[in-house]
């Protein structure tokens, strides 16, 4: 089985299992590393995420995709936190951290509102709106970046 068609089918199994214990599925990595598989499971819910929470989803998940059995290769499961500097992938993300230090990449060098032109935006995430993402950079100026234009964009962690 392609290595999308892992990824979607597990999706689709993890996301009632996460949203019944209140989490959500940030992100999820079925590659090869060395010579194994790893299929690798970002999590989280309001407050954090506990050890004991991913040692939880870890063990029904693992149940699930016995029942299921449909990853043919060998693979290891790890269900982690996404850390301090947790992605951002989809538009709620964006919403949910406006007023967080985030760091946004582009495919592509792009301007900022000043013409400045640059690959990677550090500042404050002022929010998503028709497909644009809006940031006060911390030089003081603002950019506006399409939403189709982002490589990666995480936040931040602030001291």
């Amino acid at each position: 089985m392609a290595k999308i068609d892992v990824a979607t089918r597990v999706t689709e199994l993890a996301a009632p299992l996460l949203a019944s214990q209140g989490m959500e599925l940030v992100d999820l990595e079925y590659r090869r590393e060395g010579r194994d598989m790893i299929l690798r499971l970002f999590i989280d819910k309001n407050g954090g995420i506990s050890l004991d929470d991913c040692a939880e989803v870890s063990r029904e998940l693992s149940e699930l995709l016995d029942v299921h059995d449909f990853i043919a290769d060998h693979y290891t499961l790890e269900v982690s936190s996404p850390g301090l500097n947790r992605p951002l992938k989809k538009p709620a993300d964006y919403e949910r951290h406006i007023g967080r230090l985030v760091k946004v990449r582009t495919f592509e060098l792009l301007a900022d509102d000043e013409g400045n032109r640059r690959k990677t935006f550090l500042g404050e995430l002022l929010g998503l709106a028709d497909g644009v993402v809006a940031m006060r950079l911390n030089e003081g100026q603002t950019a506006h970046i399409p939403l189709e234009k982002v490589a990666k964009a995480n936040l931040e962690f602030e001291f």
